[in-house]
């Protein structure tokens, strides 16, 4: 069983009176990929800022491995490497001596770590050419590199695929699933890019007024959920309005969009509403219940806020 590596337990925050964080609590175990997200003003920043020590709790402990940030800060930090944006770069130096730089400030970073890890974010190739030169992509490898340098047990990613085209978002996704599973390290990314974290990620919380609203697997499906639970089910039919009539006839709310219909039936109710269109001399083509998508799951929780 995996390890956890970050735990967060009742923290709370508080500026000028005003209490922003508010009893906030989850973990992330070694190997894994945590979605972190929100809305504008959630309290996501002000969380990720407390545990990479940038700010103090108000209440609550932040424990990395074990090791208090609130009382054993040194310990904790050593474990906890962090990209927030676009990695801090020199670009007249070859992507080797920054990494060199970077070990500088470690202890105990040999060279042979440095080829480690160069290897495992693909930069072996263009290593030793000069940072100005390298894509926008290749800059946020090099930047994970520096900060999975020391090992770290946590790395907190803010928006690490920002600026990248469709190709480079690819590229950094497969990156970082890979990197948690060969360094075994907690990964904590936080993106307004939904789609993304829901492919990158093993588990996402969402965070609201400083709390936690929601916290899933990215496995988890609705058809897991009860027999009796509404799905929403497409119906794709040739005699549309017929259709549409039939199932109001039927008193089934329905929702139209372009040429097809949805509506909102547990799963024992398909087959009979299907056999009634039949029967009709409906023309079914497809019948496919349709799955929430974390931006559905996000907007129905936050009100429709814009991720920060």
């Amino acid at each position: 069983m995996s390890q956890i590596a970050l735990e967060l337990k009742d923290v709370k925050k508080t500026i000028s009176k005003k209490e922003i964080i508010k009893g906030l609590s989850f973990n992330v175990k070694q190997g894994e990929v945590y979605g972190f997200i929100g809305p504008n003003g959630a309290g996501k920043t002000t969380t990720i800022r407390m545990i990479v020590g940038l700010m103090k709790l108000s209440d609550g402990d932040i424990k990395v491995l074990g090791k208090s940030i609130q009382s054993d800060y040194s310990e904790a930090a050593k474990n906890i490497g962090a990209i927030v944006e676009n990695p801090e770069l020199y670009p007249f130096m070859s992507g080797w001596k920054n990494l060199i730089h970077f070990a500088n400030m470690y202890e105990g970073i040999s060279k042979d770590r440095i080829r480690e890890v160069v290897k495992l974010v693909g930069l072996e190739k263009v290593i030793n050419d000069k940072v100005k030169k390298y894509s926008l992509g290749m800059r946020q490898r090099l930047g994970i590199a520096q900060a999975i340098l020391h090992k770290p047990s946590v790395l907190i990613l803010d928006e690490p695929t920002n600026g990248l085209d469709p190709a480079g978002i690819r590229e950094i996704r497969q990156y970082i699933k890979d990197l948690a599973v060969k360094e075994n390290v907690a990964v904590i990314i936080s993106s307004h890019l939904l789609s993304e974290i829901e492919l990158i990620c093993d588990r996402i919380g969402i965070i609201k007024h400083g709390e936690l609203i929601s916290e899933r697997s990215v496995n988890d499906q609705d058809d897991s959920k009860s027999e009796e639970t509404k799905q929403k089910v497409l119906l794709d039919v040739e005699q549309v309005d017929h259709a549409e009539g039939i199932l109001k006839e039927l008193e089934i709310p329905v929702n139209r969009e372009g040429g097809q219909l949805f509506v909102e039936l547990t799963r024992q109710e398909v087959p009979g509403i299907v056999k009634q269109l039949v029967n009709k001399d409906i023309a079914i083509y497809t019948v496919a219940t349709t799955k929430v998508t974390l931006e559905d799951e996000f907007l129905e929780l936050t009100g429709g806020n814009v991720i920060e």
